[in-house]
């Protein structure tokens, strides 16, 4: 399991309220793999840019996926950009392959057989793992999913991330998911504006 596979878990399990939203997920995901993708030697940090280098070791298709998709000529890509370029509807990628993994399954909320299917995580050992680390508070993942809303209890005495590149990739998570909320407060006010001009006074 990977950093992003044992993120998505932990955002559903427990399901926090309110729920984490796609976008800002998908941005953390994006994070993830950067960090896996480093961890992996697969690429370095020159100041904002991502700086490829061979292939991950780890043997995952969304990650090795997210190496393909690397900036491989100069000037490179920057961290912020890659985030948003390959975060465009990851979690939706990352919901899939864990379903096909049997990570992730599916039941009936509601009465009867009426109710929508609502995802869960299955009860297996990467559920475990994933839990393991949220609950020993490991920093890398404690860092991303702060960015994402949960998790935010982080005193400022705990262990920082021990890394300059990995401090660099979840400081640009945390400000594109700043971003993206600044952008959905002002459609928020533009769509009340348009709906206040349709009333009239």
């Amino acid at each position: 399991m990977t950093t992003a596979k044992d993120l998505f878990i932990i955002t559903m399990d427990p399901r926090p309220e309110p729920p984490v939203g796609q976008g800002d997920l998908s941005l953390a995901l994006a994070g993830a793999e950067l960090i896996d993708l480093l961890r992996a030697g697969a690429v370095t940090v020159d100041g904002d840019r991502i700086v490829p280098g061979g292939p991950p070791a780890a043997d995952d298709p969304l990650l090795g996926d997210a190496a393909a998709q690397l900036t491989r000529q100069p000037p490179y890509e920057r961290i912020d950009d890659w985030l948003w370029r390959r975060g465009r509807d990851l979690s939706a990628a990352y919901q899939a392959g864990l379903e096909k993994d049997g990570e992730l399954t599916r039941t009936r909320s509601g009465r009867l057989s009426l109710g929508s299917d609502r995802v869960e995580p299955a009860d297996t050992a990467g559920r475990r793992r994933a839990a393991a680390r949220r609950d020993g508070r490991e920093p890398v993942l404690t860092a991303l999913a702060s960015a994402v809303g949960i998790d935010d209890g982080r005193s400022d005495d705990e262990p920082g991330l021990g890394d300059e590149a990995v401090t660099t990739v979840v400081a640009a998570v945390h400000d594109a998911v700043m971003e993206l909320e600044a952008v959905r407060q002002r459609r928020t006010i533009e769509n009340a504006s348009f709906a206040n001009l349709w009333r009239g006074p």
